[in-house]
């Protein structure tokens, strides 16, 4: 049994965040969790008046998350775990999307997590024990027509996440990205940001992964709630992995991809090597 532990998890209003929240509560944990509605506080509160602590934050708004965390960790306990799950999708055509959407992702996806990070890395090294677990997407892997904004911030995070990991092992602090495929959240929902279409060279190629995508929501392959209790398996883990995959999906997607690439740098080789002095 794990001991019980404080975890900050943003985005706790629904999806992932709100199914590890509710399973850390029932694992006995204590979880302060971050939500941008009134609304959305007194619903996320009323979980458990007892072992929550809630707080409007929007992750964009830098300049508030170090007062936050402070106020967080005073009212509870040093915060443990810190979980970035506060996050969207942004789908649509390159050519066809503002560069402000391919800023906003960023700022949201990349920027925020990174923020809450810094906010509690010094008492994580101070205290010597911590473990940061970003959500990322089988999209920081693999790729598909139409969420170039996204998969380049999930790739981003990816990257930040295992470079990170590299940086915090000698002080036992632990970073985990986890990346899951096609859960029933509202990622697909209302939570993406679709950018109209404009150029109809592209109809042919993205107007039925746009419509299937939609037809799809909801009725997503992976369960939110397993989702969560796979997490607070790798949290209990001695030794977790830099990253995890969730999801049969993304499981046979990136292993479809690893394959390519592999296969593709074979082909190359000679062409690789016939650059050295």
């Amino acid at each position: 049994m794990m001991s019980a532990k404080t975890f900050l998890i943003t985005g706790v209003s629904s999806g992932f965040g709100l199914a590890l929240a509710k399973e850390a509560l029932r694992a006995g944990h204590r979880v302060i969790g971050t939500v941008r509605t009134p609304e959305a506080l007194q619903t996320f509160r009323a979980l458990d008046p007892q072992r929550v602590l809630g707080y409007l934050l929007d992750v964009t708004d830098t300049d508030r998350i170090a007062g936050v965390v402070e106020e967080a960790e005073r009212a509870a306990e040093p915060v443990e775990v810190l979980v970035n799950n506060a996050g969207y999708g942004h789908e649509g055509i390159l050519e066809e999307s503002p560069l402000a959407e391919m800023r906003r992702q960023f700022e949201v996806n990349v920027f925020g997590a990174v923020a809450m990070i810094k906010a509690l890395l010094p008492g994580m090294r101070e205290r010597r024990r911590g473990h940061i677990i970003n959500i990322t997407s089988m999209g920081g892997f693999i790729t598909l027509p139409g969420i170039s904004y996204y998969c380049g911030s999930k790739f981003a995070l990816e990257g930040i996440s295992e470079t990170l990991s590299k940086e915090l092992a000698p002080f036992n602090i632990h970073v985990t990205a986890v990346a899951p495929g096609s859960f029933r959240t509202d990622w697909a929902g209302r939570s993406m940001s679709r950018t109209p279409r404009s150029i109809p060279d592209y109809d042919t190629l993205f107007d039925p992964i746009r419509h299937a995508r939609q037809a799809k929501s909801g009725h997503q392959p992976g369960d939110p709630v397993k989702a969560a209790r796979a997490m607070l398996t790798l949290i209990a883990s001695p030794n977790p992995p830099s990253h995890l995959l969730l999801g049969s999906d993304a499981l046979s997607l990136v292993r479809q991809k690893m394959a390519a690439l592999s296969e593709e740098i074979a082909q190359w080789e000679k062409v690789t090597l016939s650059t050295g002095g």
